[in-house]
């Protein structure tokens, strides 16, 4: 005769299976629109600048040769748009944090090659070994406080080596836990603990679908999903048309500049 707790049991078993699946997806989707963003920065950032730096010498060289107020007036609105020369602090971001310069950022004081930006996806085996590491090593499948402290500790690492799409860190990482203690299966809970547990498990879904929903909202997954099969190909294509803005912008620069 089955027990009372066994339905209860077994929706705790399949919640906390949803939800690891989920924050899987969540994860996944947070390493590709950080490292998209950073792409872009890094690809676009400087020709945005450019621009906008055009735009200004455009706009003062109009109002050098009309002397009109309204064209001093818009010279002077885009001159305000573009960015400041950063201070010291804002120099350093970006380059260092509290462990010392960024490997980009010694690099190019030392002339070495600098490492080229990572691509937005971590590659197929990436994905496959942190998906099976989060299937087995996940908190949410620890009763014990000790062993989630470990899981938590573990599963940290598991996200940084994945952050970086680093396969060997990765696999490295699963002949740990392979290795690691094997646990007994836990006693069966009561029934108000699973309850608790399962009431626990939709509100960290609940946190969840948040975090998803801020991320699907944000401009660089709005640009992802422009093209979700190549998106540095998509970066490329974006760059190329600034630069045509530049090099027109360029033109209609020197072109003010030989009337005066």
């Amino acid at each position: 005769m089955a027990r009372p707790e066994e339905r209860l049991e077994k929706a705790v078993r399949a919640a906390e299976q949803a939800l690891i699946e989920f924050e899987i997806a969540v994860e996944t989707f947070r390493v590709e629109v950080e490292n998209f963003s950073r792409l872009h920065e890094r690809k676009l950032g400087p020709l945005y600048l450019r621009i906008e730096e055009l735009d200004a010498l455009i706009a003062e060289a109009k109002a050098a040769r009309t002397g009109d107020p309204e064209d001093i007036r818009l010279a002077e609105e885009a001159r305000a748009r573009v960015l400041p020369i950063p201070g010291v602090e804002e120099l350093l971001n970006g380059w260092m944090d509290g462990h010392g310069l960024f490997p980009e950022a010694a690099a190019m004081l030392t002339d070495q090659a600098v490492r080229p930006p990572q691509r937005v996806r971590p590659s197929e085996e990436a994905r496959r070994l942190y998906r099976e590491l989060a299937r087995k090593a996940h908190p949410d499948l620890a009763q014990e406080e000790t062993e989630r402290q470990r899981r938590e500790e573990f599963i940290t690492r598991v996200n940084a080596a994945y952050a970086l799409g680093d396969v060997q860190l990765l696999g490295e990482l699963a002949e740990e836990w392979a290795a690691g203690p094997v646990l007994a299966e836990p006693e069966p809970s009561p029934a108000d603990e699973l309850y608790a547990r399962l009431e626990w498990l939709t509100q960290r879904k609940e946190l969840l679908t948040m975090v998803a929903k801020e991320l699907e909202d944000g401009a660089i997954a709005g640009m992802l999903r422009l093209a979700p099969d190549d998106p540095d190909g998509l970066l490329d294509e974006v760059a190329a048309r600034l630069r045509t803005d530049i090099e027109e912008r360029e033109r209609e620069l020197a072109g003010l500049r030989a009337q005066e």
